[in-house]
């Protein structure tokens, strides 16, 4: 009941909502103007309030008697390493580290990239600037050299920020001649390079451009935080994928703070003093939003992780970090445990863990398939639950309030729309389509505070690719329905509908049926062409461990189950077993350059690519069975 009178209180009358929600904060200058409508068609947020997002992460805890909690708990089974901040000693850190950025020349509005792994002096970087005034761009550390140049020419940084090297798995990756290369490349350059020397690799420095990050610091006077206007630029985040100029979500201080303590009290139920795990990377939005800046600004005690789930050393990693700090609450992307179920199908390793700390587990950034959700929520007894939020959005768009007692799951929704979200499915000509009818998702304005309003430099460019669609409302690009009673079902891109004989059908829902075979770790269905029904879907079928299945009985094991869950309209005839499938480093499948692979077309790979061999695998496997020419 709670969690209804919430939602119905935020769209009928936004402002005063989250004038509520906003008193919660520590301003400089509490704002007067809540919610300012730009001839556009754009919103602003709290425009004439003052504040500082490192301020609320930091100093008003340790002000409040809290310095000794601890704020940053950094856990590297790569290395081997584990250490703690509390909040004083996060604070001292920031704050000389800020003076640092001032020492080089860094002023208020001036750009700062971060291209690091997952180490605290990363998060410290981005409290720093936050601090001063300056905007972060976190570049996910080990992105090719062309993609960081390109976000170099873009942000036209004063610093960039760098390690020495990242680790994946066992094997090292060094940065300096990723940078250098990007720094070849780029127009722009940026003033100093400072580099953080890790015992795994020492990079070998440019005695006139590149600073030691120690020394750097050394006889620097700590920096006071100053007091920036709500919609000072905080960060710019690049999104995944992008070819070209790079497309740069923009976020402001003022709303993004709001938004994130509200999701952190009333999506994820996380308290002052609560231990946290965001299990993501700075690179990506989870990382801002929900390992540095949310859980800070809540009080609460926040895990940063530098391993992955399997192989660090086994696939018992996650339930040894939850036992070993007493996690209470975790969020993490639903491919980590699809790989952890791949590798320990019975749980045998979770049954060496206590993790009775967990209050529950949220998951996003991938469809979370039935097989996976009952697996991980019989294994650890906790509550599952499934939401969906955007890059630009920066915080849930659709989940369960656990703060305010909902605790309801429906298999295949992400829940209903968070308070400030009025979500609805639009047809093609932008009417609004029935219960349970596929369409658009789409968001009615306005936003609520958090969710960008341009892009870093191109305005006109957010116009079209977000609001021009559908007047009126924002284009997520994903589809889905939304059932009789609120909840939303997130079926995939709008492109992963493929049409199949008139037809259109979502890949999505197919996968979901694929997922439920026992012999399935997991799968992506994409469309290839048909000279007679158009198109036709095809399965690509990664198997659990262990699993020893002749092809041909799969593949008619799948067509049955597809035939008797959707029908024999959906012509699901073929399943291919590959060795892997392509995904981002953060996790998702890419299902965009699979089509085009089985559509014959040229393509780029993304700098997100988690392995480049994998395209030619594929591509073979699809000539191998007739779909390609």
């Amino acid at each position: 009941m709670q969690a209804q009178i919430a939602r119905q209180r935020a769209l009928q009358d936004p402002q005063a909502f989250w004038a509520e929600q906003a008193q919660l904060l520590d301003w400089s200058r509490p704002p007067s103007q809540i919610l300012t409508e730009q001839p556009d068609g754009t919103h602003q947020w709290f425009a004439d309030g003052e504040l500082n997002s490192c301020y609320l992460a930091l100093d008003r805890h340790v002000e409040a008697g809290q310095g000794e909690r601890l704020a940053l708990i950094y856990d590297s089974p790569v290395t081997p390493t584990q250490r703690s901040y509390t909040y004083q000693e996060l604070l001292e850190a920031v704050a000389l580290f800020a003076g640092t950025l001032k020492a080089q020349g860094v002023e208020q509005g001036d750009r700062v990239i971060i291209y690091m792994p997952m180490v605290p002096e990363a998060a410290i970087a981005m409290l720093a600037c936050a601090r001063i005034g300056a905007v972060h761009s976190v570049v996910f550390g080990g992105f090719a050299p062309h993609e960081l140049a390109v976000r170099i020419n873009d942000a036209q940084p004063k610093l960039l920020l760098t390690a020495s090297c990242g680790i994946e798995f066992d094997k090292v990756i060094e940065y300096m001649p990723l940078v250098n290369a990007a720094l070849e490349e780029a127009e722009h350059q940026p003033d100093r390079v400072l580099v953080l020397q890790r015992e795994a690799a020492l990079a070998q420095l440019h005695p006139e451009r590149d600073l030691d990050w120690m020394a750097a610091q050394e006889g620097v006077t700590p920096a006071d935080w100053v007091p920036l206007p709500a919609l000072h630029p905080l960060y710019i985040m690049y999104t995944s994928g992008t070819t070209g100029r790079p497309k740069g979500v923009l976020r402001d201080h003022g709303g993004h703070a709001v938004a994130l303590q509200y999701a952190l009290r009333q999506v994820y139920n996380m308290q002052e003093g609560d231990i946290w795990w965001g299990i993501s990377d700075i690179g990506w939005v989870v990382g801002h939003s929900f390992i540095v800046y949310g859980p800070l600004m809540g009080g609460c005690t926040s895990l940063f992780y530098e391993g992955k789930p399997v192989r660090t050393p086994d696939a018992g990693a996650f339930w040894r970090v939850i036992q070993q700090y007493r996690v209470n609450g975790i969020f993490c992307a639903p491919t980590a445990f699809r790989a952890i179920r791949k590798e320990d199908p019975e749980g045998v390793l979770f049954g060496r863990y206590d993790v009775s700390s967990l209050k529950h587990i949220f998951v996003a950034g991938e469809k979370l398939d039935s097989p996976t959700y009952h697996w991980l929520k019989e294994l650890s007894g906790k509550p599952v639950f499934d939401h969906w939020w955007q890059t630009e959005t920066g915080w849930p768009v659709t989940a369960p309030l656990t703060g305010l007692g909902e605790q309801e799951v429906r298999l295949g929704s992400t829940h209903r729309a968070v308070p400030g979200y009025h979500v609805q499915v639009l047809r093609e000509d932008g009417s609004q389509a029935e219960p349970n009818e596929m369409g658009a998702i789409a968001i009615q304005l306005p936003l609520p505070p958090g969710v960008t309003q341009t892009l870093w430099g191109d305005h006109p460019r957010y116009l079209s690719a977000y609001l021009e669609r559908f007047p009126g409302y924002y284009h997520t690009g994903d589809g889905g329905y939304i059932d009789e009673e609120g909840f939303v079902y997130i079926m995939g891109r709008t492109d992963d509908v493929i049409n199949v004989s008139g037809h259109r059908l979502s890949t999505g829902e197919m996968e979901e049926v694929v997922a439920t075979h026992p012999a399935v770790a997991e799968c992506a269905v994409i469309g290839v062409a048909d000279a007679l029904k158009g198109q036709l879907p095809v399965g690509l079928i990664l198997l659990k461990d262990g699993v020893d299945l002749p092809a041909e009985q799969l593949e008619q094991e799948l067509v049955a189950l597809v035939r008797e869950k959707i029908g024999a309209l959906a012509c699901f005839q073929r399943a291919l077993v590959v060795e892997r499938l392509p995904k981002t480093r953060s996790g998702k499948i890419l299902r965009g350059i699979l089509r085009k692979i089985a559509a014959g077309e040229q393509y780029a790979p993304p700098s997100t690519i988690d392995d480049l061999s994998i395209l030619p695998e594929i591509q073979h496997s699809l000539q191998e069975a007739g779909f390609l020419r």
